[in-house]
């Protein structure tokens, strides 16, 4: 037997737009070795014979920085075709951090990236203090998937500057010096660049704005200047898409990007409605790539939103102290409470606190919040809206929202379409999807416990995008290129993301047809027992990382062959 391993039979979709054909895939070494025709026989043979054979999927913006420590399965991610995370995203994670400084991350990480406390407190083992001793951490535990790291901007300077950082004093020259050598030292073990944030909404749990949040330029080019120094990565950036400054924002770095000489990525949103500023941001892109620059806007292929319930983080009544009263009830006694006329008149009755989650004023936002169903609906149509539903059945809202979050037995959720569903549908993102100097992120896997599923973008791209929607639909080779070969060049993987020769055998077997992705589901497998969202998907017949088989049809194989991927990685030597 010559190969360890051969996919037999399927349509191959090879990662790089080109049309489709059937043949024959062998691995060997955790190696693709052969593409075609394969006479010889393997070790194991899989017959994908009317199915889809794709690269494993790669996935530049999620926040697995915990869960990397204290699970051996990075789900959502895993469960969707992804076969390499990159993390540390928004500047935010858990390291470089002295002792001292745990409870500030922890802080920090509660608040932009809904982890709660206990959860940290009990599945971190704080074993590092240093960024490299961070990577050995990650590196000394197998999983299922590789993940990727950033170097993040918020602990760095925490752990530069201390107080002075977590208070967004502005950096010394020495400040900026030692910021310089972290950075060089951060990429020189591993680190693919470094990720920052301006966002108004990213807050530490006790309400402060992050310590990256308003860095000056300066601060920015000492950072990148310590990523050239040690041979180059990618900055990722969110802008402030709220408070008005996303132009000047992007500008800073990419002028920093420029002068040093390093690529970004940042995130893209489109608001619901109003001025399309996101138009302003394409428009720095397109000049700064036209002045020699390689710059992404990164952008979520459905709504970015929320997801509300009773076992959530929010819902419409989570700010109202009459709710709060019976908040702590086990579900099955709320709900039986909730369904008392005289709890759901005092609670309809009732106004809401002013303290709460920065992300809570959209828990009332009733023209862009709808039933999330199973299978769920991530274009749904503006007239399933529960303000739509409250005007043609003549009730309140509240009313309206409150009966739906009661049905399944207190289970039933909701969506908030925050941004991307521009005029009530997705045709703006139909069209930027499309674009070379636009990539798709933004699935947050890892992080939003309570508010956010999103890391199942794959299979809503290979469903919504690829076979369901009326109009504007992908063809696969160019919906799998998106998934697989242009994440990997952004991020520098050039080692994965295509069926060639010589790169890594990270693939997926799926049933096009057959592929459905399943409504959100509460699970309680976090440190402590903490809860979190989860999705499921079906058609995945195989998922195969370095040549290793970690689910069928589904369900985990014992295999844990995911590996912590040091830096950039060159294309493989035919």
């Amino acid at each position: 037997m010559t190969y360890d391993l051969i996919i037999r039979g399927g349509t191959i979709v090879d990662g790089l737009g080109g049309d489709p054909f059937v043949g024959d895939v062998g691995v060997r070494d955790g190696v693709i070795t052969a593409i075609g025709v394969v006479d010889e026989s393997g070790a194991r043979e899989i017959d994908a014979t009317g199915l889809l054979v794709t690269p494993g999927f790669v996935d530049l913006h999620t926040h697995y920085d915990g869960q990397a420590i204290w699970s051996d399965r990075l789900t959502p991610s895993s469960a969707h075709g992804v076969t390499t995370v990159v993390m540390g995203n928004c500047g935010v994670g858990f390291a470089p951090c002295r002792p001292e400084d745990h409870n500030t991350l922890v802080d920090l990480m509660a608040g932009v990236e809904d982890i709660p406390g206990v959860v940290m407190v009990d599945g971190l083992p704080w074993t590092w203090e240093t960024f490299p001793e961070f990577l050995d951490a990650i590196e000394s535990r197998s999983r299922d998937i590789d993940v990727a790291a950033f170097l993040p901007h918020s602990p760095l300077r925490v752990y530069v500057m201390g107080r002075r950082g977590v208070d967004r004093e502005p950096a010394t020259e020495e400040d900026l010096a030692l910021m310089r050598k972290l950075a060089a030292e951060a990429v020189q073990v591993g680190a693919l660049g470094f990720a920052s944030s301006r966002l108004t909404l990213h807050k530490s749990e006790s309400g402060q704005p992050i310590p990256s949040f308003d860095a000056g330029h300066a601060e920015i080019e000492a950072i990148a200047r310590g990523v050239k120094d040690a041979g180059g990565g990618l900055i990722q950036f969110v802008p402030d898409l709220i408070a008005g400054d996303y132009g000047p924002a992007l500008q800073t770095v990419f002028d920093v990007a420029d002068d040093v000489g390093l690529p970004v990525t940042f995130t893209l949103a489109i608001g619901n409605a109003g001025d399309p500023f996101f138009i302003d941001g394409l428009n720095l892109v397109e000049k700064a790539n036209a002045a020699g620059g390689e710059v992404s806007a990164q952008i979520f292929p459905r709504p970015i939103g929320l997801v509300l319930g009773l076992e959530l983080s929010g819902n419409p009544f989570v700010l109202y102290p009459s709710y709060r009263e019976i908040a702590g009830l086990p579900l099955p006694e709320r709900v039986a409470e909730m369904r008392k006329p005289e709890v759901r008149q005092r609670i309809l009755n009732d106004k809401p606190a002013s303290d709460g989650h920065p992300l809570m004023f959209a828990a009332q936002a009733w023209d862009y919040m709808f039933p999330l169903d199973d299978p769920p609906n991530y274009e749904p149509s503006p007239s399933d809206s529960i303000g739509a539903q409250a005007r043609t059945r003549g009730m309140n809202p509240l009313e309206v929202a409150y009966d739906h979050l009661l049905q399944d037995d207190g289970q039933a959720m909701l969506l908030v379409t925050l941004a991307n569903f521009r005029d009530g549908s997705l045709d703006t993102v139909a069209e930027l999807i499309r674009r070379d100097d636009v990539v798709l992120g933004l699935g947050d896997g890892g992080a939003h416990y309570g508010m956010i599923c999103d890391a199942s973008f794959p299979t809503y791209m290979l469903t919504h995008w690829v076979r369901d929607r009326a109009s504007g639909r992908l063809p696969v080779a160019e919906a799998v290129r998106e998934l697989t070969s242009t994440p990997a060049r952004v991020a520098g993987l050039a080692d994965r993301g295509r069926i060639s020769l010589g790169y890594k055998a990270d693939l997926n077997v799926i049933d096009a047809m057959g592929l459905r992705l399943r409504k959100p589901v509460v699970v309680s497998d976090l440190p402590a027992g903490g809860r979190r969202l989860d999705q499921a998907a079906e058609g995945y017949i195989t998922t195969i990382v370095s040549g290793e088989v970690i689910a069928e049809n589904g369900v985990p194989t014992d295999s844990r062959p995911g590996r912590l991927v040091r830096g950039r990685q060159p294309a493989p030597a035919i």
